[in-house]
């Protein structure tokens, strides 16, 4: 019994060889790649049945010559200690590289050389020299320069994090307030009157709009409000526990702050999760091998990826752009720090 077309001897098979398998032209395959509609349904199954068969692969270079497309989306990596990571962001790129992989696109990762403050000239030579289609941005500012730059140049990029009124629209962020009040909400249903929050100075957006969301649901909630010093390190969480009226939990606005929280709580002679319960932001993999295990907000990354990609690529193929940014929702993930 026949097998049907076999991959053809000596070498990587070609569009010509999978056309004289199907018995159609070099075009009518060529559209079955990159315009299917073009094609009647009983030959693009036969067509495609036989790249599949042949192991046929097109030349992504020669389609990028014809096109000027790279298919490849350029990501400006934070900066970051290889020794001392940061888990959220490496888990932001895990999950952004597989929605652009979903779309048949490559991250290039790039940043400044060391030492250097100003990023703007390696987004112009990555540029320059159409290495990538578009860009992604990652913890942006409000009134970032990064944004403003490649918005004069006309560069497609999408941005991770709120951009300020008056900006471009194509940004994904998380509710930064709103996570922050389902974390109040927790601690006042299991009875907690007093509660505090350890967050850095409010210099960080996301962080002011955490601790803006906190003392607003507080309020709502009519909770005792308490916060250490600035900065909310270790010593000044420890003199806020030492107080007649000390909190009974509190919410902190990373995970890394919390660590300090627990460290404070204990030096107090004190149990977490039971004399003090604790909340974290990022649920980020440590969270799970404290102990007690700890409360956290968790990101939803995928979901902010493959926003952020098809925000790019609607701007790649002059598709209308959005009238505001999209702001996802986050999950509260409960373990025993506050139970």
């Amino acid at each position: 019994m026949s097998q049907g077309p076999r991959r053809p001897r000596g070498g990587a098979t070609t569009i010509e060889d999978v056309a004289r398998a199907v018995g159609v032209s070099r075009q009518t395959v060529s559209n079955a790649l990159n315009a299917p509609h073009r094609v009647r349904p009983d030959t693009l199954e036969r067509v495609t049945a036989a790249i599949e068969r042949l192991g046929y692969r097109p030349d992504q270079s020669a389609r990028s010559l014809r096109t000027g497309a790279r298919r490849t989306l350029g990501y400006l990596a934070p900066t970051d200690d290889p020794f001392d990571p940061n888990p959220l962001m490496a888990g932001f790129l895990e999950a952004l590289v597989d929605a652009a992989g979903a779309e048949g696109y490559r991250v290039l990762l790039f940043r400044p050389p060391p030492g250097t403050a100003d990023p703007r000239p390696t987004i112009d030579e990555v540029v320059a020299a159409r290495q990538v289609d578009g860009l992604v941005l990652a913890d942006v500012l409000h009134d970032d320069p990064r944004v403003g730059h490649v918005a004069a140049a006309g560069i497609p990029f999408a941005a991770f994090g709120r951009i300020g009124e008056g900006g471009p629209r194509h940004w994904v962020d998380i509710e930064n307030g709103a996570a922050m009040a389902e974390v109040v909400r927790h601690l006042a249903e299991r009875g907690h009157r007093r509660i505090g929050f350890a967050g850095p100075p409010a210099g960080l957006p996301w962080m002011a709009a955490r601790r803006e969301g906190f003392r607003a649901e507080a309020v709502r909630q009519g909770l005792e409000v308490s916060e250490p010093v600035a900065p909310a390190a270790v010593g000044e969480i420890r003199a806020l526990l030492r107080g007649p009226d000390r909190p009974t939990a509190v919410a902190a606005g990373s995970d890394l702050l919390a660590l300090d929280v627990y460290e404070a709580i204990r030096a107090e002679g004190l149990v977490v999760g039971r004399d003090v319960a604790v909340v974290g932001f990022y649920d980020t993999p440590i969270c799970r091998h404290l102990h007690p295990a700890l409360t956290s907000v968790r990101l939803p990354l995928r979901a902010i990826a493959s926003a952020l990609v098809r925000l790019l690529l609607a701007q790649l193929r002059g598709e209308p752009q959005p009238e505001a940014g999209l702001l996802l929702p986050t999950e509260l993930v409960v373990r025993d720090s506050s139970r």
